[in-house]
């Protein structure tokens, strides 16, 4: 290897080496150490790094400014030959002359000048490079001077290792350990020359607590020990240091300790004073100091909520937990708790708590009172109920209600109310049905469901008793007898009784339709066939105390009505005042019902077309106090710009009386006409009309002159504010109304009328009869009664019905006291005003 400060070639290079060890040998002469020039000067040591550079310093500055260095040597003790120059004779310093042994130390030595003082830089400095070395100064003028510099290398630690007392390797974090838990870590140091010094620092700071260890194999142990680690100990750090030199930073290995710590607080941050049934509601719980972050889970009575309804949100010291829920009534009083843990401390929790508050309606239960059999209840037992109340804020008030109708405290009727329960003292079967409480308080009033009260009884009448029925002789009838019971299986008993016997009935004629429903199949024979039948009911519960009453009467169909008379309504006596106001546009037919053919009788009043025969208008009265009274509307009168015809009739359940026929004419008033209206006068000159209402003034008096005075008298008797002329007043139009009445030619009821043949006078065409156990038809017996009923009639008697009135009557009161046969009445044949036309 060339020379590294003048390389000009092996040629040169081997002549300055000629040249310098010639110079050297000149300069000290034999070359060997002297042991005198040790002694002139003191050593300095120079401490050097393995591999790393080392300085050894040499004062070259002369004594004097005038003085200059000729040459600089290095030898080494143990050797008397340099090992180093530095020839600066006859040149600069930037020029001088260096020269190395390149057995000692090679290219890796360089005499550096520019420093103070000077100094041999050795690079990559080898363990063998260790010794005494003496630098040899000469100068031009001042005497020579030496320098004695000790060299020593140190070997850094080449290997450092830590691990736990398990004698895990350990790098970068230890543990994670639990709170309270011993940390043990060991430092093992392998080489290094001088014996390095190994140290341990906590965050920094020496650690006063730790146990050296050394062995015969260049190794140092360390270890440190703390009994016990704290919450602060948390994410501190550990450091095992070794140096045995400060020419190079010490060896270190930094862990950092780990701690797993239960959460140190939870608290419910929002606890709402109140919570409303049905609406959200939020709540929010913070847990704190937990490592790693605690988890939250919220329990309501220990039942875990549904993980959709909570959010969690954590770092590394906190939690926070929302848990959004609706609250129902039932969760009034209870307890929700937020339970914070750390899953690997999951035997260290802690919670907080709130008790909730819910407001809500009330919330009703309704029982039958417990002691109390529900399907065995009888009238007469006494019965309660209890109304279960649950409610928040408390009820103010409860109601109790039967069939939805508010039950009030009676004590008389044994109705007994208290606070939350209803008692009824022997119950009938009036107060079966359904019950109910109700409760209000400040969030409102509920119901409860509805309980059934069930009252078993013993059969009773379900109609109306006694009832007439109207019957002819050898006409089957069908008579029903319907009770009311509970059970409503029900086995009847039928009896007869007139005035001179009595009996049962026997089983065979009749029959039960359904459990309630009884139906007797019975035809009267004769007149000791008329009398009351009677039927009793009898179930589990026990026997109907009243019976159903039918008393069986002669009946026919009714009489026509008669003395029928008309009036305007606000003329009327027989209308209540308090629609006369409201009446101007109607008219008010009165008429006196015939005999009823011992049957209740409906009187109907029929307006027909002339022409056409069709129905344009009916009403229907009952008979109230032998009377039948309608209120007809004056329109009805007019209709497609004809007249119609009033007929009236009387009809019960055997059937229809005779019509007899009330002939009306219709004048208007041509002043007083509207535009477009049809009637009797369209198209009529003025002087034709008063033609017609001097004709009808001159028949009126031709025929009051004829003798007819005594029966209008009679007529009149009646009602003697009427007028046979009627003025009427509709809208816009005045109408002017003669009536006559047409009686019919016979009058009589028909069961003072029987056929000739005998058959019954009211059984109907078409259907079977029994008579006297036979069953036959009397179809034969049907055409000769309807010929023999014919009445002459001036309407047509298709029934089609163009409009329909109504007017409120009283229906027909029957005695139930008394019941006798009714005395026989004949229609009285009088004719009422007749007409001009």
């Amino acid at each position: 290897m060339g020379m590294w400060i003048i390389s000009d070639g092996m040629m040169k290079l081997v002549l300055w080496n000629f040249l310098l060890a010639m110079s050297v040998d000149r300069v000290i002469g034999t070359g060997e150490w002297s042991e005198d020039a040790e002694d002139l000067v003191s050593t300095v040591d120079v401490d050097a790094v393995l591999g790393r550079t080392a300085s050894l310093p040499c004062d070259v500055t002369p004594d004097t400014n005038e003085d200059r260095v000729y040459m600089v040597l290095w030898f080494r003790k143990s050797g008397g030959k340099p090992i180093y120059s530095f020839d600066v004779r006859g040149r600069s310093f930037n020029k001088a002359l260096q020269w190395s042994d390149p057995g000692a130390f090679g290219p890796r030595a360089y005499f550096a000048t520019v420093v103070r003082p000077a100094a041999l830089t050795l690079s990559s400095v080898q363990l063998d490079d260790e010794g005494v070395y003496r630098c040899r100064v000469d100068f031009k003028n001042s005497p020579t001077r030496n320098f004695q510099i000790r060299l020593i290398v140190i070997v850094p630690p080449h290997q450092m290792l830590l691990y736990d007392k398990s004698g895990a390797d350990v790098s970068g974090i230890v543990g994670p350990l639990v709170e309270g838990a011993a940390l043990v870590l060991v430092c093992e140091v392998r080489g290094g020359r001088p014996e390095p010094i190994v140290t341990w620092l906590i965050d920094g700071t020496p650690a006063p607590q730790y146990i050296g260890e050394k062995t015969d194999n260049h190794v140092v142990v360390n270890r440190l020990e703390l009994q016990h680690v704290k919450r602060e100990d948390l994410n501190k750090t550990f450091k095992c240091r070794a140096s045995n030199t400060l020419l190079v930073p010490a060896q270190e290995k930094i862990v950092r300790l780990e701690i797993n710590l239960p959460p140190l607080s939870v608290s419910l941050v929002s606890r709402p004073m109140q919570l409303l049934a049905g609406a959200a509601a939020t709540l929010r719980c913070v847990a704190e100091g937990s490592r790693p972050p605690a988890q939250i889970t919220w329990f309501k009575d220990n039942r875990s909520f549904e993980k959709e309804k909570v959010s969690d949100h954590s770092n590394e010291t906190w939690t926070v937990s929302t848990l959004i829920f609706n609250p129902a009534p039932e969760d009034h009083g209870v307890t929700v708790k937020c339970v914070a843990a750390n899953t690997a401390l999951p035997e260290k929790t802690i919670d907080d708590q709130v008790k909730l508050n819910v407001v809500y309606s009330p919330l009703l239960t309704l029982t039958l009172g417990s002691t109390l059999n529900p399907h065995d209840i009888k009238e007469g037992d006494d019965v309660y109920f209890e109304c279960n109340v649950r409610a928040n804020p408390r009820e103010h008030r409860i109601s109790w209600y039967h069939n939805d109708r508010p039950v009030t405290q009676n004590m008389t009727s044994g109705i007994i109310l208290s606070t939350r329960s209803l008692v009824l003292q022997k119950v009938t079967r009036q107060e079966a049905g359904h019950y109910s409480c109700r409760a209000a308080n400040a969030r409102g009033e509920t119901s409860s469901e509805s309980v059934r009260l069930r009252v078993q009884y013993a059969p009773v009448c379900g109609m109306s008793s006694p009832q007439v029925v109207g019957a002819a002789l050898d006409e089957s009838l069908h008579v029903r007898c319907s009770v009311q019971a509970d059970p409503s299986d029900v086995t009847f008993l039928w009896q007869f009784n007139n005035s001179g016997e009595s009996f049962n009935v026997s089983p065979a004629r009749y029959g039960t339709l359904n459990g309630s429903t009884s139906e007797l199949r019975y035809t009267p024979a004769s007149e000791r066939d008329y009398g009351a039948l009677t039927c009793r009911g009898t179930n589990t519960v026990g026997q109907q105390a009243q019976p159903c009453v039918f008393q069986i009467i002669p009946a026919a169909r009714p009489s026509p009505p008669r003395n029928c008379t008309v009036a305007t309504a606000n003329d009327s006596n027989w209308i209540d005042e308090s629609i006369k106001e409201e009446a101007n546009d109607y008219f008010v037919v009165r008429c006196v019902a015939g005999y009823d053919g011992g049957l209740p009788q409906l009187v109907v009043l029929e307006a027909l077309d002339p022409k056409t025969g069709i129905v344009r208008f009916n009403v229907t009265a009952n008979e109230t106090n032998g009377v039948a009274v309608f209120l007809v509307p004056v329109e009805v009168l007019w209709t497609s710009g004809n007249a119609l015809r009033l007929t009236v009739h009387s009809k019960n359940d055997k059937g229809a009386s005779e019509r007899i026929v009330i002939q009306a004419l219709s004048y208007q008033d041509p002043e007083r006409r509207t535009d477009g209206s049809q009637n009797l006068m369209a198209g009529m000159s003025s002087g034709a009309f008063w033609s017609i209402v001097l004709t009808m003034a001159l028949c009126t008096c031709v025929a009051l002159l004829a003798g007819v005075f005594l029966r209008r008298k009679r007529a009149r008797s009646a009602s003697k504010q009427h007028s046979p002329e009627l003025q009427l007043n509709s809208g816009d139009g005045q109408y002017v109304v003669a009536y006559t009445l047409k009686p019919p030619k016979q009058a009589q009821p028909d069961i003072l009328n029987p056929p000739p043949d005998g058959s019954p006078p009211s059984l109907k065409c078409g259907v079977e009869a029994v008579k006297n156990g036979t069953l036959h038809t009397s179809d034969e017996w049907c055409e000769r009664a309807t010929r023999a009923s014919e009445r002459q009639v001036s309407i047509s008697e298709k029934t089609s019905i163009s409009s329909t009135s109504t007017v409120a009557s009283k229906p027909v009161a029957i005695s139930t006291s008394t019941l006798s046969r009714r005395e026989h009445q004949i229609a009285e044949e009088v004719p009422g005003p007749e007409s001009c036309v």
